[in-house]
């Protein structure tokens, strides 16, 4: 609740402190004492637009605060409007921006009347209401959201869609057939086959050569007889070994005849490969054909995959991986959309319900608000709350037809500033939901007589479980308050002042019978005074008393 209000360089305002109690209190005054203001101030307060035309000729800025106790807690808002430049705001103390401070005042303070800042008004606020009303559990509702949402983030979480990971699936496993039907084994497989290549492409003459090279060491294999000639070995073997021959048994020489003996070790070595190379090298065109086609897949799988045979295995493991990676992400896939599939019905299903019981609870919420207009001076009044046909009924509008022949139209829409305030007073009759101050503003416009007593009676029965202010002009709207602050205009040297006075139960009388008759010193008006109070306090509605004038 507010239990204090400070106003400073506000219009008449100069400074004004009320100190509030709980219950009801009545704001009453001639027209132009500054009531409004107050009002005015508290819709400042809780984010209303800041018109420096409020600031009190003479000041650079108005200043408004207030104190809230919630819940054992102290909440202090306040807003200072500059005659030049922005206004600011403060919560507890710390500089907030304007929206933070209309986000804490619409959970501690909602205004009837001629103002935006009504809770009422907001579709969101209208469809909580209708669900509080009708006893809707959401809790079902907000699970299967809830279940849904989940589902539904694992899924992008997997990353790609089902055909996305289905395509790169099967490219993969084209890419990783073709790697493995190629049989890579030897890293060196191309170097070996590029020797092997070369050989079977020249093979006659390589045997040529290698044949020629034999005969030059080996006379023989030239000649098939060493001797053929009569001239005597020829070959470079023999040669070798006539050269050991001469220096063997020198020992001088020793070291010599041991390196011609190495060498012609080391020449019959080569020759006896130059034999084999003759002997075997055969021309092989099929084999010549299978390797030459065996190196460009080799060639092929480098240029697609890997620069290196080595590369090629690395990345045929890094997509088998991946494979294996996306087989499980598909199959978690599938599972989690057959559980996001269940969930979506389980949704539908718990939408229709919710729907279904918003639909039930309309015309039973505006019935309720009817019957409770009847008896504020609205008898003819029509309410309409309707509810979107789309599940589950997120839609939500109350409609006022506040006189017969007239359209229902949205309670923003509603012209009279009287009108809309009782219907706000009738929901609010009906409706438990709401901040922990309420403030009604125009709420007795048009209306006198029984109306004013049960519109008094209705802000008191609304007083007893809220903190309630209302601005007044009716003696039997005010008598019904536990608490009545007056509020006068004085003219101090030039300038005019608002003053306040929280009154004591002498002044109330006073303060009635003025607004009873204008002449608060008349007897009968002050005994139809005291007759107010007395049966205010008799249906339990007042709760007398005050303070002194601050």
């Amino acid at each position: 609740m507010l239990v204090e209000l400070r106003v400073k360089d506000l219009g008449v305002i100069e400074s004004v402190t009320l100190d509030l109690e709980p219950g009801m209190t009545a704001l009453t005054g001639e027209t132009g004492a500054g009531k409004t203001l107050l009002v005015e101030a508290l819709e400042l307060l809780v984010g209303g637009r800041a018109d420096p035309v409020l600031v009190r000729p003479g000041a650079d800025q108005a200043l408004v605060e207030g104190r809230f106790i919630v819940d054992d807690e102290e909440v202090i808002l306040a807003r200072a409007i500059a005659v030049k430049g922005r206004s600011r705001a403060w919560i507890d103390g710390r500089m907030a921006p304007v929206s933070a401070l209309a986000e804490a005042g619409a959970r501690l303070v909602d205004l009837h009347g001629q103002h935006a800042h009504q809770s009422l008004l907001d579709p969101a606020v209208q469809r909580r209401s209708l669900d509080a009303f009708a006893a809707i559990d959401l809790d079902p509702l907000i699970a299967a959201r809830a279940a849904c949402r989940t589902l539904a983030a694992e899924l992008d979480a997997l990353g790609g869609d089902e055909r996305a990971r289905a395509r790169e699936i099967d490219l993969l496993r084209h890419q990783l057939s073709e790697i493995d039907s190629a049989g890579l084994s030897d890293p060196d497989e191309d170097a070996a086959l590029a020797r092997e290549e070369e050989r079977l492409a020249e093979a006659s003459a390589h045997r040529q050569a290698a044949a020629a090279a034999l005969a030059a060491l080996d006379a023989e294999d030239a000649s098939g007889s060493a001797t053929s000639t009569g001239r005597g070995p020829t070959g470079a073997l023999d040669q070798i070994g006539l050269a050991h021959g001469a220096l063997a048994g020198r020992a001088p020489l020793a070291e010599l005849a041991a390196r011609l003996s190495a060498l012609q070790a080391d020449a019959a070595d080569v020759a006896s490969d130059l034999r084999l190379v003759v002997e075997t090298w055969e021309d092989d065109p099929e084999r010549l054909a299978d390797i030459r086609t065996r190196r460009n897949l080799l060639h092929e799988l480098s240029r697609k995959y890997a620069e290196e045979i080595t590369g090629v295995l690395a990345y045929a493991e890094e997509i088998r991986l991946r494979v294996t990676t996306l087989e499980s992400v598909e199959e978690r896939a599938s599972v989690l959309q057959a559980e996001l599939d269940s969930a979506e019905v389980r949704l539908a299903a718990v939408e229709a319900e919710v729907g279904a019981a918003r639909r039930r609870g309309a015309p039973k919420l505006a019935r309720a608000v009817e019957a409770r207009l009847q008896k504020l001076a609205m008898p003819r009044a029509r309410l309409e709350v309707t509810v979107g046909e789309r599940d589950p009924g997120e839609d939500v509008a109350f409609l006022l037809g506040a006189n017969p022949g007239e359209a229902v139209l949205p309670l923003a829409k509603v012209a009279s500033g009287g009108e809309l305030a009782r219907a706000m007073l009738a929901l609010r009759l009906v409706l438990t939901d709401a901040p922990p101050t309420i403030v009604f503003d125009e709420v007795d416009a048009g209306i006198g007589g029984e109306a004013a007593l049960a519109v008094g009676q209705a802000l008191a029965e609304v007083a007893s479980r809220h903190q309630v202010l209302v601005v007044t002009h009716l003696a039997q709207v005010a008598a019904s308050a536990g608490h009545q602050v007056a509020v006068h205009k004085e003219v101090t040297g030039e300038r005019t002042v608002a003053i306040t006075d929280s009154l004591e139960p002498e002044a109330r009388v006073v303060e009635l019978a003025r607004m009873l008759s204008g002449q608060p010193d008349s007897a009968t008006a002050r005994r139809h005074a005291e007759e107010l109070l007395t049966e205010a306090s008799t249906t339990g509605a007042s709760t007398t008393g005050g303070r002194k004038r601050r």
